[in-house]
């Protein structure tokens, strides 16, 4: 299966149509890593379509229900922001298992969604425009300097696989907000909001506040916000 691309009129945004969706217990933010092990039925056909089609899948957050089907589990109900996620590498170590890593790429928001027979869901989507570059105010530098350090650590430690991170990245906020809400244990429905933000400074300074409360890096935590 591979999602159809509506060309827009002027101003209007790219959609697009019958893009299947990957409900997770996780939230994918754009440049992010996302390992995967698939094993179901229902995404066995439609990941191997997708790789050899060179076409995205929309990995979504679950609001309710479980990633892998179960007899009398809660209905799946699905947010309505998620991130394409491109596939780098996929194996096959053996049959009835693909084994990949994926890339978090565009936003979206769904329009309308349709879960099929066999239980794979697929959505007409409006794509959410890319973080604009915003450069990291100087009282915001504590946090480019310590994912810096935890990267390099993670790196070497065979956590990251990427051998290096993107040119300039450390001076965007958005990308640096990002790899924040990937690291740090917030609750997945705060990691939803953070994603959704069209304002990639606030997601920074919130991802900053964090930090500050956390005393993470001898920054000094202000004061309770009711």
């Amino acid at each position: 299966m591979r999602a159809i691309i509506a060309i827009p009129m002027a101003d209007e945004p790219l959609t697009l149509t019958r893009l299947p969706l990957f409900p997770l217990g996780t939230v994918l933010f754009p440049g992010g890593e996302l390992p995967l092990r698939i094993f179901e039925v229902r995404y066995l056909d439609l990941i191997e379509k997708c790789y050899q089609a060179g076409a995205p899948f929309g990995v979504v957050n679950l609001r309710q229900g479980h990633e892998v089907l179960v007899a009398g589990a809660p209905e799946e109900q699905l947010h309505s922001e998620g991130t394409l996620a491109h596939i780098v590498t996929l194996e096959r170590p053996q049959p009835g298992l693909f084994v990949m890593q994926c890339e978090g790429k565009q936003r979206f928001r769904t329009v309308r969604k349709e879960r099929l027979k066999h239980g794979l869901w697929v959505a007409d989507v409006v794509l959410i425009e890319d973080d604009q570059t915003v450069n990291i105010p100087d009282d915001l530098f504590f946090t480019v300097d310590l994912l810096r350090q935890l990267r390099t650590t993670l790196r070497a430690n065979g956590v990251l696989t990427t051998a290096s991170d993107p040119s300039g990245a450390y001076a965007d906020c958005g990308w640096v907000a990002n790899r924040w809400c990937e690291l740090l244990p917030l609750p997945n429905e705060t990691k939803q909001q953070l994603m959704a933000l069209e304002n990639p400074l606030l997601r920074l300074e919130l991802v900053a506040d964090v930090l500050n409360r956390s005393n993470i890096g001898g920054q000094t935590a202000g004061p309770d916000v009711p």
